[in-house]
């Protein structure tokens, strides 16, 4: 246990030498890190260091390679990934089966497999180092610091890795001095709404009352969003850590992490981090002697996305539903418990030890005028680089998405951007210049909310995307209002007769008047914001809604009940394998006699009979 500051300083120091050691081969050994992301553990991480364990002693490599699985490296498409220092090579989409090439090749002959390096698709160079890959090079990682470098299981490594430096710094300042630092240095809160992370803080701190508590949201629920679950897994220190800070600026001694109970690997880092932080004297009564007591607390999410909102979560935590309530009181006045309670996003918590760290130059060059820092986004959709990444603001969505995304899969035009969740709204090729900020994606029509972003290309049917939103939200309302409850059914049901052939332009009108009477009436963003995938896409894409009413027809070939699945029988090569293959028996023909013919009143569109055919006899019609 670590009694004082300056003993822990010491400690700090030792660790961070012994990291650099394993980078920079001053250990005489080789570290093979494998990617532990969630994405790479479920493409088969584990079975990786399975094969690389018994390759080790096959070739009595034991005494002279480490095997270590580490957080996520990003570049979720082209896991799993093996990155072996001191050399720093990377390889990419591993498999248990060049797990015996890579052993003898590289760790015993000291020669690189040049198969299994990174190929840059525009310039068809071979790239050996991670940094040098353009996915990353425009990056700069705050909240995900350490991740993809640290064991997240060995806390010693999470100090050695600037872990604790934040809070030391902290403790040398007074509370409002910390309050203050946070505020100048322009951090908005990660979560999606903005708010400066200072302000709230002050406003907790100026609240009368001997008991206060930060709360931690990492109810994560955006489709296609895992930031929050990257940066809990991967340095759970380091949300720690800034939870602590946060305590110590407001006055509080207890903090809850509320993390979705569909994340257990992120509740069992956490938990178990928090377990060894007591153990170390990094939590707990009087942390390294300052005077200042503060513990955590896990609490599992409750399952609906609406829990994601600060008051449905605060009643979740007290055991209540996970509901919306009005505002006032403000939770930094009084809500937990009735007493005044703070609510930070995981991102924005594991950025303020950076800022204490570093210092507020360090932080503020990076970003705009009106959005200081970095972003993590989740990158995702119809771009050839899927993954996690975390770019400076004032990045446009261009750069995001062709630099850094490596542009749209299979040469195909791009179309929108779906920014902010369920909540945001698209932004078209119009917008590609747009430099991301929390204001400018507003002006724009979307948001940037926790950071998801959704890449579609010539062939998403833009109502069927309004459609999939409106469904995930009217599942997800808590019900407790009545414009949110019926007024996001009453959309869907309009969406669904669109899609389906049966729209009118009365339904294209009320879907409008709609949307405006749900965002002005609703209790919570929720319900507020549950019309922007909508709007957003009228604005843009109306020609396509007025084909589905008007012409009966679906431009990009994507909802099912205004389609047709056509054989040509000029091209039917009479091999009745699409019939073979039919999973309802809808296609019938004589082999090698007569052309196929598909039943359409039969027909499911499942499109197996396309991907079937070897002739290209089938379209879309």
């Amino acid at each position: 246990m670590y009694k004082t500051c300056e003993e822990l300083q010491r400690a700090i120091a030792h660790f961070t030498e012994e990291l650099d050691g394993k980078f920079n081969g001053k250990t005489g050994k080789r570290y093979v890190m494998l990617c532990g992301g969630t994405g790479c553990v479920a493409a088969g991480t584990m079975k990786l260091k399975e094969k690389f364990e018994e390759l080790l002693d096959t070739y009595n490599l034991r005494d002279e390679v480490e095997i270590r699985v580490v957080g996520c490296f990003g570049l979720c498409s082209q896991g799993p990934f093996v990155r072996i220092f001191p050399e720093n090579v990377l390889y990419r989409l591993v498999q248990p089966e060049d797990i015996q090439e890579i052993v003898f090749q590289d760790l015993k002959e000291h020669r690189i497999v040049e198969r299994l390096l990174y190929v840059d698709p525009a310039t068809n160079e071979t790239i050996t180092k991670m940094e040098d890959i353009p996915f990353y090079r425009k990056q700069k990682r705050i909240a995900l610091h350490g991740c993809g470098v640290i064991d997240p299981n060995k806390i010693e490594e999470a100090l050695g890795c600037g872990g604790y430096q934040g809070f030391i710094k902290a403790m040398s300042m007074k509370p409002e001095e910390v309050a203050q630092m946070i505020l100048d240095s322009g951090l908005r809160g990660r979560g999606g709404g903005g708010f400066p992370t200072g302000k709230k803080w002050q406003f907790a701190a100026a609240a009368r009352s001997d008991v206060k508590y930060v709360v931690c949201n990492g109810d994560e629920g955006d489709p296609g969003a895992f930031m929050d679950r990257s940066i809990l897994e991967d340095n759970p220190l380091a949300v720690i850590e800034g939870m602590a800070i946060a305590g110590y600026a407001i006055g509080a001694s207890e903090g809850y992490f509320y993390i979705r109970a569909e994340y257990p690997r992120a509740v069992e880092h956490i938990n178990a981090t928090i377990k060894r932080a007591e153990e170390l004297g990094l939590l707990g009564d009087n942390i390294l002697g300052t005077g200042f007591s503060f513990r955590a607390h896990v609490r599992l999410g409750a399952g609906a996305f609406v829990c994601g909102e600060e008051t449905a979560l605060l009643n979740s935590i007290m055991g209540g539903r996970g509901r919306p309530r009005p505002r006032p009181p403000f939770p930094a006045v009084k809500v937990l418990w009735d007493q005044p309670t703070i609510v930070n996003n995981v991102e924005t918590l594991a950025t303020v030890p950076y800022i204490l760290r570093e210092g507020l130059d360090a932080f503020t060059c990076y970003g705009t005028e009106r959005s200081r820092g970095t972003k993590v986004f989740c990158l995702g959709g119809k771009v050839n680089n899927v993954g996690l990444v975390e770019i400076p603001m004032g990045v446009t969505l261009r750069e995001l998405i062709y630099d850094i995304g490596g542009g749209i899969q299979n040469g195909k035009e791009f179309k929108a951007i779906q920014t902010g969740g369920p909540s945001g709204g698209c932004l078209t090729k119009d917008f590609l210049d747009t430099a991301i900020d929390f204001d400018n994606m507003v002006e724009a029509g979307s948001m940037m909310g926790s950071g998801g972003a959704i890449v579609m290309d010539e062939d998403n049917c833009m109502v069927n995307v309004a459609q999939f939103y409106m469904g995930f939200i009217c599942d997800e309302s808590c019900g407790k209002c009545s414009p949110c409850r019926i007024g996001t059914k009453r959309m869907l049901e309009i969406l669904n007769r669109i899609t389906s052939g049966r729209g009118t332009m009365k339904d294209f009108e009320e879907l409008e008047e709609l949307g405006e009477t749900v965002r002005n009436n609703s209790l919570c963003a929720l319900g507020q914001t549950s019309a922007n995938p909508i709007q957003s896409t009228i604005k843009h894409f109306k020609d396509e809604y007025i084909a589905h009413i008007v012409d009966k027809k679906c431009p990009a070939h994507v909802c099912k009940d205004m389609i047709q699945y056509i054989i040509d029988p000029e091209k039917c090569k009479m091999c009745s394998l699409c019939s073979r293959k039919c999973p309802v028996e809808a296609i019938h023909g004589l082999p090698g006699k007569t052309p196929f013919e598909i039943n359409q009143s039969m027909c499911v569109k499942c499109g197996m009979c396309i991907s079937t055919c070897k002739f290209d006899a089938i379209h879309i019609e």
